[in-house]
């Protein structure tokens, strides 16, 4: 007798496992714990064979008829059922998104946190919802064109550039992993018109630098955040590294913050001499965060950092415009006045963090440069306060490269 709604709805769990028929090989597994399975049974070249169609409610009694039905469908088609399931669920395996994903998650470590999470949302704002679910081998030049060209129509041409080029390398991913023959992101190579190279918006005028260094100092908004912005030029760090300084990272002894290479940019752990005044500024904020993780915790969330906006909202606060000044332009005020000062560009790019193409010369860079870049970061201290307190500071070619001033 064929199944019905009811007998499969009512059937209760007994201290064995058993089994309820339909027709066709169609049957239902009730277990000791209650779960009820569709399987469906066929015979294949002699043997018997079995393939799960779901549980039951997820999986109705229709619909498992419509399964079987399918199965019987390929039997006489000559389609092993069994095989064709194996096939089915490589290629939903072999998808973009799967594989991209999988490709995100093996270079992640070489990233910094920042990085690894904006190239993820890239994927999945401007790729996946289009080609997230179609297998890899298929996708072709003009699929991507128009997920680059969606991009492009919204004024984003950085975002289509970097798509792409991430896209190229999913395709490689791939290819080694033998799901893709080719990577179509390469027949688009030049077709992106390039971006127009743009700047952080700095200071750089030395009575200007003075002007920005007072207002800096009498910040009316909370005490962390005036602290974050008065270290901020006298730190020379990027804006993520400034908010996400911990207290366990500070090495008062030596006069030194160590931030540890999983926070870097360019994945590589970094040392920030502190000046006098740095640290003064360090043990003015102690009192008040210094028990909690951050320096600079969230107000809502003080097992965060502050928001990657606090620094920037707080100079338009203080009436500096966008095109003025923002969070990244005092990497660009210290090397511009530092280079203008004599200051060897080897100990300044060091100390700025940027990445050694010459992969012997940065090893040999990550231990050198020490001792300059303190005496630099003391004497750029120096120099704001000067200029805070109205002082003409005249260039001075300082000989650093061998340690001299």
């Amino acid at each position: 007798m064929p199944l019905s709604d009811a007998a499969v709805r009512n059937a209760k769990p007994r201290e064995r496992r058993y089994k309820l028929f339909d027709e066709t090989g169609l049957f239902l597994i009730i277990t000791p714990e209650g779960g009820k399975w569709w399987r469906c049974r066929y015979r294949w070249q002699g043997k018997e064979q079995a393939l799960s169609l779901g549980t039951y409610p997820k999986v109705t009694l229709r619909q498992a008829r419509l399964a079987r039905e399918a199965i019987q469908k390929q039997l006489r088609g000559g389609i092993n059922p069994s095989e064709a399931r194996k096939a089915s669920d490589a290629a939903l395996q072999d998808t973009f998104e799967v594989l991209a994903r999988d490709w995100h998650t093996a270079r992640a470590p070489r990233w910094s946190t920042g990085h690894a999470a904006r190239l993820l949302r890239d994927l999945e704002k401007d790729v996946f919802p289009w080609l997230g679910l179609k297998p890899i081998r298929t996708i072709t030049a003009l699929d991507l064109k128009a997920i680059l060209q969606r991009i492009q129509e919204r004024g984003a041409l950085d975002s289509a550039h970097r798509v792409l080029q991430v896209c190229g390398q999913v395709f490689r991913y791939a290819i080694a992993g033998h799901q893709a023959e080719r990577n179509p992101a390469a027949d688009l190579k030049g077709w992106l018109p390039s971006p127009a190279r743009t700047h952080f918006a700095t200071i750089t005028e030395p009575q200007a630098i003075g002007a920005l260094i007072r207002a800096l100092d009498g910040y009316p908004g909370s005490f962390p955040v005036r602290c974050a912005l008065r270290l901020a030029p006298r730190l020379m760090v990027r804006p993520g590294e400034l908010r996400r300084a911990e207290w366990q990272e500070i090495d008062w002894a030596a006069a030194e913050w160590r931030i540890p290479a999983l926070k870097m940019k360019m994945r590589e752990a970094h040392i920030v001499p502190l000046s006098q005044q740095a640290l003064a500024i360090l043990k003015e904020l102690q009192p008040l965060t210094g028990r909690g993780r951050y320096l600079f915790p969230s107000i809502r969330h003080h097992d965060r950092p502050m928001s990657e906006n606090t620094i920037n909202t707080a100079l338009r606060r203080l009436g500096y415009a966008q095109n003025e000044i923002c969070g990244h332009g005092f990497r660009a005020m210290a090397s511009t006045r530092l280079n203008e000062q004599g200051w060897s560009p080897d100990v300044i790019e060091r100390q700025l963090a940027h990445a050694e193409r010459n992969k012997i010369r940065a090893a040999y860079n990550r231990a050198q440069y020490l001792p300059e870049r303190r005496q630099m970061m003391q004497a750029w201290s120096d120099d704001l306060d000067a200029l805070a307190a109205g002082a003409t500071i005249i260039p001075i070619r300082r000989g650093v490269i061998n340690g001299g001033s």
